[in-house]
């Protein structure tokens, strides 16, 4: 059995000798129910379906945090909050001490632990006070 390719000129001559009914579909009859006594006006409806591939995957965007308190969504709680922050020292307070002091500016040596620069900042949500990230200077 051999099988023969359409082209596309066969596809649109028998899409054309095909015929189409165009003659108009008749309207459903009005509904003119009561309720209560009062009638009843029908009210135009648009309905929207979506409908989801089955792989899709969902992408959350992180927020910047910085050095100052963030407004931002919570990801455990889904709250819209503004975050709660803490300071924490890291090693790179405790080298720039140690180096401040091994070049002669020990009376300088505590600044690094005051200073925003030398220090990260932990974000948390006050709602649930989880963590949501930090902010490394």
């Amino acid at each position: 059995m051999t099988q023969k390719l359409l082209s596309t000129k066969d596809i649109f001559e028998f899409s054309a000798s095909v015929p189409i009914d165009s003659s108009p579909q008749p309207q459903p009859p009005p509904y003119s129910g009561t309720r209560d006594g009062a009638p009843v006006e029908q009210q135009p409806v648009a309905a929207m379906a979506y409908v989801a591939p089955a792989n899709a995957i969902m992408v959350q965007a992180i927020p910047l945090l910085g050095s100052k308190p963030t407004s931002t969504v919570c990801r455990s709680c889904n709250k819209q909050i503004v975050t709660r922050t803490e300071r924490r020292t890291t090693t790179k307070t405790h080298l720039i001490a140690l180096a401040m002091c091994a070049v002669g500016l020990w009376c300088c040596c505590c600044l690094p632990y005051y200073m925003d620069s030398c220090q990260s900042m932990d974000h948390y949500c006050p709602s649930c006070h989880a963590y949501l990230g930090t902010n490394r200077n």
